[in-house]
């Protein structure tokens, strides 16, 4: 159920956010940061060597909400340069 819904949420929802925010002239797009791309491939593979073993054992489970924990303590304490983009402008350029 999980996997289903995170690529139902990777090919239909973000796109489609994108799609509205072009209709409200909103910059929203898909180009990620380098350390949310990290943290995005990161989050992957975790998933994958769990899916990848086909055995259900509590050490997967607690490494994933360790990942989990992880991910969420570094994004509370980074400054807002580190992931977000500063250089550019909020607006498209008319």
């Amino acid at each position: 159920v999980a996997i289903g819904s995170s690529c139902q949420m990777a090919l239909l929802v973000a796109p489609f956010t994108v799609l509205i925010g072009w209709t409200f002239d909103r910059d929203m797009n898909l180009d990620f940061h380098s350390f949310q791309l990290f943290i995005l491939i990161g989050s992957v593979l975790v998933v994958a060597s769990v899916l990848w073993s086909r055995q259900v054992h509590w050490l997967y489970g607690a490494m994933m909400v360790i990942a989990y924990l992880a991910v969420a303590v570094v994004y509370l304490n980074e400054t807002p340069q580190v992931s977000v983009f500063h250089d550019r402008p909020t607006h498209p350029a008319s």
